[in-house]
């Protein structure tokens, strides 16, 4: 509504009580501080009620989906051992935490929306970071609102995850910024979370291997039930790489692993053997999910990288643990070449 002209005597009173009154009613928030401290920024959604937890209230993906494949009996590759050589060295890093890191929450954010979200128009674009990827991206708008959540506060990769829990569908962008009434990115992908059905084949998403980036991420509401039911996301250095795809990813990109290389798609599964009672029982959580589901190989980065949600619940402390597990603790799920 216009407001109405008040006396001048009046203005300064008046002016203080509108302040007050349209911050606390106001469904607006595109002024508002990044998120810093790890806490669920949807709990106090514009248009929606729903946390973090709602997440784990859908299914992500049918139960054959090869995210939510049990490998624990697949056969181990041939070269397996000459493969894991050539990171032998790494140990398992948890790539996600509370707190900050260089001044961001440490992991991939993502965000729970409903279905009265109101779709943003989305401008594929390139920029200083990286290229334009519009023409193997799904078009927009997205239901994300512009007070989402940006990895590393749009520094790096700057993923931007939605999740709409009422339509079952997955919003993903790459490179990611806000510019006035839409959002700006290198790349965008919509996944629908009921289907199995794959991007076209040589296809890029928000990650570099044409995969979905949610249903790999570790978050804290599923470790803390005791159970994480899908493979989990992992990333490798450059020269470790094959450049080449296997199923379930759909791209690949310019990477040296030479006939060693592990390419996109491919898995890896914690030997069964391996003794995990004597971790906390949400890494326990974690390793028995590697046993059981294995982690897939969708980015370049740092060498045994494993990706989740950042939150203020977790436990950095016994996240690092995670580092006693050894490149070596690993074989590699047998795969086409």
């Amino acid at each position: 509504m216009p407001m109405q002209r008040l006396p001048i005597l009046r203005f300064a009173q008046s002016a203080l009580v509108i302040c007050l009154i349209l911050v606390l009613f106001t469904k607006c928030h595109k002024s508002d501080p990044p998120n810093l401290s790890g806490k669920d920024p949807t709990a106090a959604g514009d248009s929606c009620s729903a946390t973090w937890a709602a997440a784990d209230s859908i299914e992500i993906f049918p139960a054959d989906n090869a995210w939510n494949e049990d490998i624990s009996g697949h056969p181990v590759d041939s070269f397996s051992n000459q493969i894991i050589a050539g990171f032998s060295a790494s140990g398992l890093k948890a790539d996600f935490g509370s707190g900050l890191w260089q001044g961001a929450p440490i992991g991939i954010p993502f965000m729970v929306v409903c279905a009265n979200q109101k779709p943003v128009p989305i401008v594929f674009r390139a920029n200083s970071y990286d290229g334009n990827y519009g023409d193997e991206s799904d078009p927009g708008p997205y239901p994300i609102p512009l007070t989402a959540p940006i990895e590393g506060n749009g520094q790096g990769d700057s993923h931007v995850i939605a999740v709409d829990k009422d339509h079952d569908r997955l919003y993903e962008l790459y490179n990611a910024s806000v510019a006035a009434d839409h959002w700006e990115a290198s790349a965008g992908a919509v996944f629908n979370l009921a289907s199995d059905q794959f991007r076209p084949a040589g296809w890029t998403s928000a990650d570099a291997a044409g995969l979905p980036i949610f249903p790999g991420l570790v978050r804290f509401d599923e470790v803390n039930s005791g159970t994480i039911r899908h493979a989990i996301r992992f990333t490798l250095q450059n020269s470790l790489v094959a450049p080449y795809y296997i199923s379930p990813a759909r791209h690949s990109v310019n990477s040296t692993g030479g006939t060693y290389g592990l390419p996109f798609g491919a898995r890896l599964r914690l030997k069964q053997a391996y003794d995990v009672s004597g971790f906390p029982q949400r890494v326990q959580a974690i390793l028995n999910a590697m046993k059981k589901y294995g982690i897939i190989l969708a980015d370049i980065g740092s060498n045994l990288y494993i990706s989740g949600a950042p939150d203020a619940r977790w436990n950095n402390d016994e996240l690092q643990e995670l580092g006693q597990v050894k490149a070596t603790d690993l074989q590699v799920v047998s795969f086409s070449r």
